[in-house]
């Protein structure tokens, strides 16, 4: 036991600046998020893009692509939501047919990518990457377009990550999705009320 937190302790004293400054930013595009502020997404390419460097480097190629695309989905978002800025009915719920769909093709695409990196690359826990990149393109996705159910997304992948990151050593990364989780059911509870208020607004 004094192993592993001696081991945990050694990995965040050797944190990298680049790894803090992503942490960090990353933390702040959540909260903002959250918030519903649209510049939760400067943030959000800001530490994404330091991430494609950090996630290449440790052979956790699928999860740097996914880092690329939060940076372009970065930008997305922040076009999208600058459009929408001034209506009322900012957010909305899916209906259970478009879950089913989206959690099914996410599921097929996420064991074809983890056979095909298990058996052709190096690529490091191959199912599980695959498991929080392609789930998370569909959260993202769900976030630029203000989705309310986003955030039970986001719950289940932030999870999963902490096991991903600190298996790789990335220990201030680890606890980063821990906070992150915790964040998502706060965004989950805000974005609910607001919902529920703006139905009230609609009648």
């Amino acid at each position: 036991m004094n192993e592993i937190l001696d081991g945990i302790i050694d990995g965040f004293i050797a944190t990298s600046l680049l790894e803090w400054i992503a942490v960090l930013t990353g933390v702040v595009y959540v909260i903002l998020a959250a918030k519903k502020s649209i510049w939760c997404w400067s943030f959000a390419i800001v530490s994404a893009g330091l991430y494609v460097y950090l996630c290449y480097g440790l052979n956790l190629y699928l999860e740097s692509f996914l880092q690329l695309f939060y940076v372009l989905m970065g930008i997305a978002g922040w076009y999208f939501w600058n459009q929408t800025k001034d209506r009322d009915d900012l957010i909305v719920v899916w209906r259970r047919d478009f879950h089913f769909l989206n959690v099914g093709i996410s599921a097929v695409v996420c064991l074809v990518l983890g056979y095909y990196f298990d058996e052709n690359t190096t690529q490091a826990y191959p199912y599980l990457d695959a498991f929080t990149t392609v789930f998370s393109l569909a959260a993202t996705y769900m976030v630029t377009q203000r989705v309310l159910e986003n955030w039970i997304y986001w719950i289940v992948i932030d999870i999963a990550a902490i096991f991903l990151y600190a298996a790789k050593g990335l220990y201030l990364t680890a606890l980063l999705f821990f906070i992150f989780t915790i964040l998502a059911v706060v965004g989950f509870v805000q974005w609910q009320k607001k919902y529920k208020l703006q139905k009230v607004r609609r009648r």
